[in-house]
C-alpha cells in the first residue's frame, strides 16, 4: 500500500526533478520501474498475507521443546 498525493504536489515534484542532470534522472526512471514492477509481483503472492513456520522438526519435537523450556516460578509474592 502506498501513499496517494495530489496533481499540485506531483508538479511541485517535477519542478524540483526537471532541474536534474539525465544520469540522476535515469537513475530515478529505473528506481521508479522496478519499485512498480516489484509491488505488481507481491500482489498475486498469496505469501505476503500470511506468515508461516519454517522448521525441519516433526510437531512432537516442536512441542516437546517448548515444553522443556518452561520455568516454573515457585518464590510467588503473597499480598
Amino acid at each position: 500500500m502506498g501513499v496517494s498525493i495530489t496533481n499540485k504536489t506531483i508538479d511541485k515534484l517535477l519542478g524540483f526533478l526537471f532541474r536534474l542532470d539525465v544520469e540522476s534522472k535515469k537513475r530515478l526512471i529505473n528506481r521508479l520501474s522496478e519499485s512498480v514492477e516489484s509491488e505488481d509481483e507481491n500482489k498475486n503472492n498469496l505469501n505476503t498475507l500470511f506468515g508461516s513456520w519454517v522448521d525441519s522438526r516433526d510437531s512432537d519435537a516442536i512441542i516437546s521443546e517448548i515444553r522443556e523450556s518452561r520455568v516454573e516460578n515457585v518464590d510467588r509474592a503473597e499480598f
